[in-house]
C-alpha cells in the first residue's frame, strides 16, 4: 500500500510539473506573439509617419502654419541685423515644423519645449545680472573668471571621454546631438526619431524653397507693373 501510494504522489506530481511547463510555454508564446504585433504596430506607425511627411497635404499645412509665424516676426532690415534675422526665421521655420508633427515624435516636442527653456535661462540671466551689479564689481570678475575656467575643464574631460568611445558609439552620439531631444537616448529610439526628423526636414526645405519662390515672382511682377508707369 505505501509503495502504491507513493507511485500515485509521483506520478501526480509529473503531471502537475507537465502542466507548469506548459501553461510557462504557453504564456511565453502569448508574450512573443504580443510583443511582435507591438513591433509590427509600431514599424507600420512610423512608416506612416515618415511618408505623411511627402505628401502635398502636409507640405500645404505646413506652409501655412509658417507664413502665419512668419508674418507676426519682425523682419526690418534696419531695426536688426542679418545674422539675428536668420536666427529669428530658423526658429521660427523650426517651430512651425513641430507644430506640424503635433508633438508626436520627441523632436518636435524638445523643439516646442526649447522656447520655454530659453525664456527661463534669460530671466534666470537678468536676476544674476541685477544681483551682480548690487554687489562689487571685483567679486563679480572674479566669478565669471571661475565659471569660465570651470566650462573650459568640463568641455576637455568630454572632449577626452568622446575620444576613448569606440567609433561607432562617437558616431551615434553626434547624432544624437544633431536630433533634438535625442541626446541621451539608445541608438533604436535615436534610429527611429531620426528618419522622421529627416523626412520632416526634407519636407520644410521643399516648402520654403516654394513659398521663397513665390515671394521672388510676387517681387519681380510688381517691379514690372511699376516700370510703364515710371516711363
Amino acid at each position: 500500500m505505501m509503495m502504491a501510494s507513493s507511485t500515485t504522489t509521483t506520478s501526480v506530481a509529473a503531471v502537475n510539473t507537465n502542466a507548469n511547463i506548459n501553461t510557462d510555454r504557453t504564456r511565453r508564446k502569448k508574450k512573443k506573439k504580443s510583443l511582435l504585433q507591438q513591433h509590427q504596430s509600431k514599424q507600420n506607425q512610423n512608416s506612416q509617419s515618415h511618408a505623411k511627411w511627402k505628401t502635398e497635404a502636409q507640405q500645404q499645412i505646413y506652409s501655412s502654419k509658417l507664413i502665419q509665424a512668419l508674418s507676426q516676426v519682425n523682419l526690418n532690415p534696419s531695426s536688426s541685423s542679418a545674422p539675428r534675422q536668420g536666427r529669428a526665421v530658423r526658429e521660427v521655420a523650426d517651430r512651425a515644423l513641430a507644430f506640424a508633427a503635433k508633438g508626436k515624435t520627441r523632436w518636435s516636442r524638445a523643439i516646442l519645449t526649447n522656447r520655454i527653456k530659453l525664456k527661463f535661462r534669460k530671466q534666470q540671466h537678468k536676476r544674476q545680472r541685477l544681483a551682480s551689479s548690487s554687489s562689487s564689481g571685483s567679486t563679480v570678475v572674479t566669478t565669471a573668471s571661475n565659471s569660465r575656467s570651470s566650462r573650459k575643464h568640463k568641455v576637455s574631460v568630454l572632449r577626452l571621454k568622446g575620444k576613448c568611445l569606440p567609433a561607432v558609439q562617437r558616431k551615434v552620439r553626434v547624432l544624437g546631438r544633431l536630433v533634438p531631444g535625442c541626446r541621451k537616448q539608445p541608438l533604436p529610439i535615436i534610429l527611429e526619431e531620426a528618419t522622421d526628423y529627416i523626412a520632416a526636414l526634407e519636407m520644410q526645405v521643399k516648402a520654403m524653397s516654394a513659398i521663397a519662390e513665390l515671394l521672388s515672382r510676387s517681387s519681380s511682377g510688381a517691379g514690372s507693373s511699376l516700370e510703364p508707369m515710371s516711363s
